[in-house]
């Protein structure tokens, strides 16, 4: 990269470990953070889709790869841990993305299905960020975490039933903070990016239902996110351009929280 400014956002030398990053938002990111230079490891459940995320990081041109893991499992986020650490030697960035929803109406609610998306919404993000924390961040004094929170977490809805992915979402919005305090001192950042509806394997039954105009209407800039629409984001939560920002939570959301209130 070429000017001053510029040079707050190259990644170079850096690396990236991307949760849930073989599709969506996850895919969007790694893409980012890639393009500005960083090492890219991608984690998630299925190796299929990885290879396929990786081979098309790639053909980016970015320094790519991936481990298959259940992030909510303690013992394999250890082993993705581990892997990062034998591969690259150190985790510079962690985006926490991995996430689930399961829709039904709270007085139906399974408990099974409360239990799946607690686990891969937020305990998934306590054990990575502990696990990357202890291995590489905290012993060199410096990290950047990501939280891939949600304004499903700022406010509730009475279009859509959402009573598990809203609280889980909630609570990584404290966690953000929380931890943004806790490990300031030494030289990690925690910030958290609160995306508005963009179009997904999670989110095709709400498509579905209501239709990407149904859901632009509720924001004031009348569209729905695009693949390029938490790149920038991402990046300056990433680098040193954000070096004095933490413990914040930016909507990515057309403005609908500011009207809507989350909704």
């Amino acid at each position: 990269m070429g000017t001053a400014v510029q040079k707050l956002f190259d990644l170079s030398g850096r690396v990236a470990l991307v949760t849930g990053g073989s599709r969506g938002l996850g895919l969007q990111i790694a893409e980012a953070l890639g393009d500005a230079g960083a090492k890219v490891l991608l984690t998630a459940r299925k190796a299929d889709e990885l290879e396929q995320a990786v081979a098309a990081l790639q053909d980016r041109g970015i320094d790519a790869r991936w481990v298959a893991a259940d992030a909510s499992d303690p013992a394999q986020v250890q082993k993705v841990c581990d892997e990062a650490m034998q591969r690259l030697g150190q985790v510079d960035i962690l985006v926490n993305n991995a996430g689930a929803n399961w829709s039904a109406a709270m007085e139906d609610y399974p408990l099974p299905a409360w239990d799946r998306v607690m686990n891969l919404n937020i305990r998934s993000v306590f054990l990575m960020s502990q696990a990357v924390g202890r291995a590489s961040m905290l012993p060199r004094g410096y990290g950047r975490i990501i939280n891939i929170a949600s304004i499903a977490g700022l406010g509730g809805s009475m279009d859509v039933k959402f009573i598990a992915y809203g609280t889980s979402k909630g609570a990584v919005v404290n966690f953000t903070r929380t931890l943004a305090a806790e490990w300031g001192p030494r030289g990690i950042t925690v910030n958290a990016l609160a995306p508005g509806f963009f179009p997904s394997k999670m989110t095709k039954g709400v498509l579905a239902e209501h239709g990407t105009e149904g859901l632009a209407k509720h924001a004031p800039l009348k569209r729905i996110g695009d693949d390029d629409d938490l790149k920038g984001a991402a990046l300056l939560f990433a680098s040193a351009a954000g070096k004095h920002i933490t413990g914040q939570i930016l909507a990515v959301d057309g403005g609908v929280s500011a009207v809507h209130g989350g909704e």
